[in-house]
């Protein structure tokens, strides 16, 4: 990852890509971080099970609407 975060905004950014209402527009925008940096990042910090379940719900979601994370 090109970026060095300190704790702190990994934490911020990892609750941001948690919630079902922030998309990865706003994380970028704010920590400068693409969606594959944001999902590298998850994937180096969330347990394999938890990671594999935030992916399936961004991708249903996503699926659902059209302007989702």
């Amino acid at each position: 990852m090109p970026h060095t975060l300190s704790p702190a905004h990994k934490s911020a950014i990892i609750e941001m890509a948690l919630s079902d209402h922030t998309p990865f527009a706003v994380i970028e925008a704010e920590f400068g971080l693409k969606e594959s940096e944001v999902k590298e990042l998850m994937r180096d910090n969330l347990k394999p099970g938890s990671y594999r379940a935030w992916r399936k719900r961004v991708r249903e979601f996503s699926d659902r609407r059209e302007h989702y994370k």
